[in-house]
């Protein structure tokens, strides 16, 4: 369903999925450059099949509230990008750390909220735990993410990482920089896929492999069972 988040400097756009079973753990779902669209509200309710209350934020708020682009328009791509390329990282941070804290005391909430994110969304899942608390951090292809690889310091919440070997944005070489950077974590894993392109765990995507994308699935749910329960 949707609904709206209030925050220290607004309100914004968000959509929520709910378990049958309550009170669950929260997971904030972060998107990619699309916004809120199809594709994330479906990865919401798969976590709620799960037992989760997942909830995705709208983080182009401040720019444009409401985004929700399609993947097979390339007009849509474009303005997505657009987006991306204005969107102020830092503050994003300090955003969804405040939407954590709300997901936390939600009436239905036992408390616990981890933090996932899809390209933009796994930077900003990556980001948000290293500057801010989380109790678990799932990032699925976070574009970017060697750039602030000196943050691996702060990182405290536990931490699984899919990386796509064959991956456009995120050169082989940066691949080993965020696995060099993270071997070091006790309480960090990374899974790389072998012949996977961006994003193939996209609903309906162009890279889209249902076999990889169950296994990410699959590992992502036994982690976060293991982490907020």
């Amino acid at each position: 369903m949707s609904s709206r988040l209030a925050i220290n400097g607004g309100a914004f756009g968000a959509y929520i999925a709910r378990p049958g079973a309550l009170p669950a753990p929260g997971v904030v779902v972060l998107h990619e450059v699309f916004g809120v669209n199809a594709d994330i509200r479906k990865t919401c309710d798969e976590l709620a099949e799960q037992g989760f209350i997942a909830v995705a934020p709208d983080l182009f708020w401040r720019q444009e509230p409401g985004v929700d682009l399609s993947v097979n328009s390339e007009p849509d791509w474009q303005h997505g990008l657009q987006l991306y390329a204005a969107y102020d990282r830092d503050r994003g941070a300090e955003d969804i750390s405040q939407v954590l804290r709300t997901v936390s005391h939600l009436a239905d909430c036992t408390g616990k909220v981890a933090v996932m994110g899809f390209c933009l969304g796994g930077l900003m899942a990556f980001l948000t735990a290293a500057r801010f608390d989380a109790d678990a951090v799932v990032a699925y292809h976070g574009g970017d993410t060697e750039k602030y690889l000196d943050e691996v310091g702060g990182l405290t919440a536990p931490l699984l990482m899919h990386l796509d070997e064959e991956d456009e944005f995120i050169s082989k070489a940066a691949q080993a920089q965020i696995k060099t950077a993270l071997a070091s974590k006790p309480n960090a894993t990374v899974y790389s896929y072998p012949g996977q392109r961006h994003a193939f765990s996209r609903h309906d995507g162009a890279h889209y492999d249902a076999a990889a994308a169950a296994l990410a699935h699959s590992r992502t749910v036994e982690f976060l069972n293991r982490q907020l329960r």
